[in-house]
């Protein structure tokens, strides 16, 4: 059953549409990140303004570089040492990375996850996912698939039946470049 419904997910991402998925404290959406009309859909399903861009997650950090520009040695090294785990980093993205991702912004906020549905599903998929929370613009994210079910219906395209990692708040976010906490975890 679990690898069917994570092969059943991956499929759908690329098809174009749209997975819920427990992440390590709330339910996300997720999406191709490489699917423009994806993207598009998924920021109009959460009512999220474009500007305010979204978070890849991955199995592991070699299929985040491809969206990632280099860094120093030490501040990859420092980002490396939080991974995988609830740390999302906010990191200067490669010149050709969907401004839907990075929200008009030059970076893009990326984390590799130790929740095990995640890692998952990235690994079926064959890259990273889009993540972010499961709630429309303002509301608090669904913390369990009842939930998730009573927030989006048919809004999403499959959901991967499973459990949030437990933790009570979302990640801590951090800027790649300087190591600054941006946001308390």
């Amino acid at each position: 059953m679990f690898d069917t419904a994570i092969e059943s997910a991956a499929d759908v991402l690329r098809q174009g549409g749209i997975v819920a998925y427990p992440t390590e404290a709330v339910w996300g959406l997720g999406c191709d990140p490489r699917n423009e009309a994806a993207l598009a859909r998924l920021l109009e399903l959460k009512g999220r303004p474009a500007h305010k861009g979204l978070i890849l997650v991955a199995a592991t950090f070699e299929q985040l570089r491809p969206y990632l520009q280099p860094l120093p040695p030490e501040r990859e090294a420092a980002v490396l040492a939080t991974w995988p785990g609830p740390v999302t980093w906010v990191w200067p993205a490669a010149g050709e990375v969907s401004p839907l991702l990075c929200g008009g912004h030059d970076t893009l906020a990326v984390r590799v996850s130790d929740h095990p549905l995640v890692v998952a599903l990235c690994e079926a998929f064959g890259g990273p996912v889009v993540s972010t929370s499961a709630n429309r613009a303002g509301m608090p994210p669904a913390r369990s698939e009842a939930q998730l079910r009573e927030r989006f219906g048919k809004g999403v395209d499959f959901i991967l039946p499973g459990e949030t990692g437990g933790r009570d708040r979302p990640s801590e976010i951090r800027d790649a470049p300087s190591g600054r906490v941006l946001r308390k975890g």
